[in-house]
């Protein structure tokens, strides 16, 4: 949590496979406007680049979705929005604050970063923090933390319909 920053309630979703956290992916990325920023963290194999896939998916992208963990950003077109898939694990946060981030996390698209935690310091004060654990050998527990009124709303929301608890 940053300095002036109060705790948010955190949401959670049970996954059985990978068709469900798909699910919670789309269900969320019905939801995304330009400057959406996902900060997506969890165990190396837990379903990050997967649940990444889902998103990119939803909002009309096509052909290969992989892990950006050589390049870390790629940029992708969508039918709805543009999609910036980050992933920071080999960096350092001074570098990434080099790479000019709030271009992205500002823009018209949707920003998801992978190992998010890593640059904790730079990403912007409204985001929804997505972390996935292992639950089993398929199952997956989704924490959801909203940080900002709209994503702390588009919770509420999935709560009320049952998707999460």
């Amino acid at each position: 949590m940053r300095k002036g920053e109060t705790a948010t309630e955190t949401y959670t979703f049970a996954s059985s496979g990978e068709e469900q956290t798909a699910r919670l992916a789309e269900a969320l990325a019905a939801k995304m406007g330009a400057g959406t920023v996902l900060a997506l963290d969890g165990d190396l194999g837990a379903g990050k680049t997967r649940f990444s896939q889902s998103v990119a998916r939803a909002l009309g992208v096509k052909g290969v979705v992989n892990s950006p963990t050589f390049t870390i950003i790629k940029e992708y077109e969508g039918d709805r929005l543009p999609f910036y898939h980050m992933d920071v694990y080999r960096i350092s946060e001074n570098e990434a604050e080099e790479l000019g981030l709030d271009d992205y996390f500002y823009g018209a698209g949707v920003t998801l970063v992978e190992w998010a935690e890593l640059i904790r310091g730079l990403l912007p004060p409204d985001h929804l923090a997505v972390r996935i654990r292992h639950a089993g050998e398929r199952e997956r527990e989704i924490e959801l933390t909203p940080h900002g009124e709209r994503y702390a709303e588009w919770c509420r929301q999935l709560k009320e319909n049952g998707t999460i608890c």
